[in-house]
């Protein structure tokens, strides 16, 4: 993409109070999918793009959740949706838009048609969670196999005990993604 007068303008970020919000163009992809609102009850009074920009705050910047700024929905909201969408699945379609949407941008197909596999061993805290010991890295913790298409878009991530073998994560990768991107 050139970067031009055209290009600056779309890409511009007005009124847009930190460099993690979503654009407008960002926002009508991922819209569609988020969840309506409940029936009954008390109207929701929550922009759930504030909450997305929240999340994407905390994403980039690494901080904690009690560290989240003012400018955003309460902490206790932006952890609750966060949760919530998690554990729909939400996410994961979320990021099926967003790679199909950039992979038509740069005149590839949607869906892709060659991965990346890779691996990386990770030492844990002691906060709990699945943990194991690599011995080939001498790692006490966990493992990510990370499918990556050719433009470099994470398809799916998948955490393990670091003593699965390379050979084994890959396989339960595949199974997994084999039916997101046919």
């Amino acid at each position: 993409m050139a970067w031009n007068d055209t290009a600056r303008e779309e890409y511009k970020r007005t009124g847009s109070g930190y460099s993690s919000d979503m654009t407008d163009r960002e926002c009508a992809i991922i819209e569609p999918v988020l969840p309506p609102a409940k029936r009954g009850g008390r109207p929701q009074t929550t922009d759930l793009r504030k909450v997305m920009n929240a999340i994407l705050y905390i994403a980039s910047s690494g901080c904690q959740w009690r560290m989240l700024s003012r400018d955003f929905p309460p902490v206790s909201t932006v952890r609750v949706y966060f949760y919530a969408w998690r554990n729909m699945g939400l996410w994961s379609t979320i990021n099926q838009l967003l790679v199909m949407s950039v992979r038509e941008i740069e005149g590839r197909e949607a869906s892709p048609s060659t991965g990346v596999i890779d691996s990386q061993s990770v030492k844990t805290t002691e906060s709990g969670g699945i943990c194991g010991y690599d011995a080939g890295k001498k790692v006490k913790g966990r493992k990510r196999h990370i499918i990556t298409d050719t433009l470099g878009l994470m398809l799916y991530v998948m955490v393990h005990t670091a003593d699965i073998q390379d050979r084994d994560g890959a396989v339960d990768v595949l199974k997994a993604i084999r039916f997101r991107f046919p």
